[in-house]
């Protein structure tokens, strides 16, 4: 007679518990522990993901592993895998729900059977075949290679990969698969453990390439066991900005490849498309007080970002400072900074500041468009559209150098920037356009000049 026992798990470690308590013992987590059942009539035969066994060898000796990849043939897909897939590589997509996981996935399918001829598995536990069609329809996606399957018992999903033996496999999702064999319900730690380990063995057994699609929590954490994340190969976040139809793709481990680049996707109307060559429209630039361009580098790419900066009087006893896609501390320092080098009182102004574009910039180059921003809407200088900054402010007003300068300054001439201000501590690294300052100080002085021209 099969038994089953009550056991308590933690939704943030997997920490197991046989009574209930209000924070995991294990990583302190509070009001994480969940009931569940557990099986105790037999034991489990326990498989690892994947087999391994061999002979001690000395490094020297061992050969490296070179395995060729297959471009899926969207480009900015193919920038953050690194080139393209390997095989037997596994991959978990997470995002908010709506930001357009399983989009993404089908133009990859179509895109990667169309270039490689090769045969694509697409199974859905949370669409039918018929719904999965019309967003094809939709997106121009109907490539003959692309092979639809609804399902959510994981044996039967293993029984159709052997039976398909396609090259690429979609799992949308693996939080609404179970395993028959394992009495919880899906989506919980253990069934999304189980269930990612069977088809992960599978896949690298086969050299089949998987895509597994991920939920996050109200925090924007994965769902599931933080198991899952060390389980697979590479992990990529499909992320956007309120209100905004730029996905930005990010990646947070990759075995084969970088993990300092992003891929940039625009939602449209007939669906998600990259976004190619991303830059400011030029021609709709006009000279703002509180405006200013710097040129951001979020992994090996460089683009023009606009900061906006609004200092108005306050009405409230405590002065508001309020920023949105940068860091706040980092702002409220330079705030300081421009306040004691400059002489600008900030004590009864509100300060909004605002990264156009609907991106996140970890970039510390950007400090020297921020001041500049904040001095000319306080100052109500007019700044050149044709202007634009990079530098590390330091919390003196100094101006330090940033890497890739030579890469920056190539991306702005190309862009036709006629004055590029940039840290005078660069070296040698010079233009006919660039502008070297070495603090706030002088950066004052120039805007200056530009008011009285």
């Amino acid at each position: 007679m099969t038994k089953f026992k009550r056991v308590y798990i933690c939704q943030k470690c997997g920490h197991t518990e046989s009574k209930w308590t209000g924070q995991c013992s294990s990583c302190g987590a509070w009001n994480s522990m969940t009931e569940d059942a557990q099986l105790i009539s037999r034991p489990v035969k326990r498989r690892a993901m994947t087999e391994f066994s061999g002979e001690i060898i000395s490094l020297d000796r061992a050969e490296t592993l070179n395995e060729p990849r297959i471009a899926t043939g969207i480009g900015e897909f193919d920038r953050v895998l690194g080139g393209g897939l390997t095989k037997g590589q596994t991959i978990l997509l997470a995002g908010p729900p709506g930001v357009g996981k399983s989009t993404l996935m089908l133009l990859v399918a179509n895109s990667f059977s169309s270039l490689s001829s090769l045969k694509v598995l697409y199974i859905s536990g949370e669409e039918s075949p018929q719904q999965i069609a019309g967003r094809a329809e939709r997106l121009l996606a109907k490539s003959g290679r692309i092979y639809l399957l609804s399902e959510t018992n994981m044996e039967k999903i293993l029984k159709s990969i052997k039976k398909a033996k396609p090259a690429l496999i979609i799992l949308d999702s693996i939080q609404t698969v179970y395993h028959p064999e394992i009495p919880s319900s899906s989506g919980s730690l253990v069934q999304i453990r189980e269930c990612a380990g069977e088809i992960i063995r599978m896949a690298k057994k086969e050299n089949i390439s998987l895509f597994m699609l991920g939920h996050v929590t109200k925090d924007g954490m994965l769902a599931g066991p933080k198991m899952l994340e060390h389980m697979v190969d590479t992990v990529f976040y499909l992320d956007m900005e309120r209100n905004n139809f730029y996905r930005i793709l990010r990646s947070f481990k990759n075995r084969f490849g970088p993990t300092d680049e992003i891929g940039i996707f625009e939602m449209k109307e007939r669906g998600l498309f990259p976004a190619g060559d991303f830059s400011l429209p030029r021609s709709e630039q006009k000279s703002e007080a509180g405006k200013a361009l710097s040129m951001a580098l979020e992994g090996s790419r460089c683009m023009p970002v606009e900061i906006q900066a609004l200092v108005s009087r306050t009405y409230y006893p405590y002065p508001r400072r309020t920023v949105a896609g940068m860091d706040l501390t980092r702002a409220q320092v330079l705030v300081a900074a421009i306040e004691k080098k400059l002489n600008i009182p900030f004590d009864a102004r509100d300060i909004f500041i605002s990264l156009q574009g609907g991106i996140k910039i970890r970039d510390t180059a950007v400090d020297l468009a921020l001041c500049a921003a904040i001095i000319s809407s306080a100052k109500n200088i007019y700044l050149p559209s044709s202007w634009i900054f990079f530098g590390e402010v330091g919390i003196l007003a100094q101006i330090s150098s940033v890497p890739f300068v030579d890469k920056r300054i190539m991306e702005a001439e190309r862009l036709g920037f006629d004055k590029i201000f940039m840290p005078k501590s660069a070296g040698s690294v010079k233009s006919g356009k660039t502008v070297e300052i070495e603090n706030l100080v002088e950066l004052m002085e120039y805007m200056r000049k530009q008011q009285r021209i």
